[in-house]
């Protein structure tokens, strides 16, 4: 089963300061955490994807009603506290592993390589339906 891990990243949190604050070393760690990890799934086959997204001033909300031009605003709106900052995708045999793999994640090392604790939201990726359908 395929499942979506989305990396969240709150501005409100006081854990630790935002990733333009940290030291070149402390961005490093993190990056090679990040690599280690996606390296790790792969060799044990439950890598799929994975990337990580630019920050949320270059977001852009866009909606259609089918009929007139889109509108297209900046996105997330300055209020927005939390944004999706990465995912990735793993193939796993199980719920249970897919959450393990979350909270490795989870821990990835932030400031003073302590472990960030970010949340990481675990979805299941919905398989295509049936011809029947």
């Amino acid at each position: 089963m395929k499942y979506m891990m989305l990396m969240q990243f709150s501005a409100a949190q006081t854990d630790f300061p935002g990733i333009d604050s940290w030291s070149a070393e402390e961005l490093q760690a993190h990056i090679a955490f990040m690599r280690d990890t996606n390296e790790k799934l792969a060799a044990s086959g439950e890598f799929v994807d994975a990337q990580g997204l630019a920050m949320p001033d270059q977001a852009r909300i866009v909606r259609a009603d089918g009929g007139r031009a889109p509108v297209v605003s900046d996105g997330p709106f300055p209020e927005t506290k939390e944004f999706l900052a990465g995912w990735w995708i793993v193939d796993c045999e199980t719920p249970e592993r897919a959450i393990e793999l979350a909270a490795t994640v989870s821990a990835a090392p932030g400031p003073g390589g302590r472990p960030l604790n970010m949340p990481i939201e675990v979805r299941p990726v919905m398989s295509v339906p049936s011809p029947e359908v």
